[in-house]
């Protein structure tokens, strides 16, 4: 039980940090601040409920490892569960305060949801955008794995985590406004509810996709120590 509290608390604080930067201050900070901050709460979360649960924080990562035999399948759906409630919570308490602001908030501004078309922010389409989850969750897992192998420099996994995190937004905000994570695409999406949850499925699929494609390439270049 502790372990899936923490995994909600994380997840939480992904999302409030991220979306929450992403909603409240993206006309202050632009595109390099919000990748920042989704990059910072995985930092700051996994050197907080790492030793406790993983820092998992992402259905997608969790079944990535499932698959890479780092986490056991039984602990799968919980851990799902969780992510998925701690996500929803943020964003409702997400859009509660914006809607304090001096003439409330207009959902049609997005909620900092996941799209593609008309909703991509640079009218990526489906194609492109599906495409970028997939590559984009693989090499994060890649990254996640190798940094809490056995193998790695110890201490540095949080950091080098956190990085690759801000750098798939730099990279991918503008084409989807960056998912690889089915909880942070939910919760967005059940508050704008319509065009959001019409389009949530491509960022469960491509995500959890993408980790199961990492978790394969890890293993193949890997070696037997490191892939264990």
């Amino acid at each position: 039980m502790k372990k899936l509290l923490a995994e909600g608390v994380g997840t939480f604080w992904l999302v409030l940090g991220g979306c929450g930067t992403a909603v409240f201050a993206a006309k202050h900070v632009g595109v390099l601040g919000v990748a920042i901050a989704f990059g910072l709460t995985v930092v700051t979360m996994a050197y907080a409920i790492g030793h406790i649960s993983g820092c998992h924080l992402n259905p997608a990562i969790t079944v990535g490892l499932v698959v890479a035999g780092r986490h056991p399948a039984k602990d799968l759906v919980g851990y799902i569960v969780a992510q998925c409630v701690g996500a929803i919570v943020a964003a409702a308490l997400i859009y509660v305060i914006a809607g304090d602001a001096r003439g409330g908030y207009d959902l049609a501004g997005g909620l900092a949801a996941n799209g593609y078309g008309d909703h991509s922010p640079d009218h990526y389409g489906m194609v492109g955008g599906l495409l970028t989850e997939i590559v984009m969750t693989a090499l994060f897992l890649v990254v996640i794995l190798g940094a809490t192998d056995k193998l790695a420099s110890p201490g540095m996994a949080g950091l080098a985590i956190g990085l690759c995190l801000t750098l798939i937004h730099l990279i991918s905000i503008p084409i989807t406004n960056t998912s690889v994570n089915p909880a942070r695409s939910l919760g967005p999406a059940l508050m704008v509810r319509g065009w959001a949850l019409e389009q949530v499925w491509m960022f469960i699929v491509g995500p959890i996709a993408g980790a199961a494609i990492g978790a394969v390439v890890y293993r193949t270049i890997a070696t037997p120590r490191a892939a264990s």
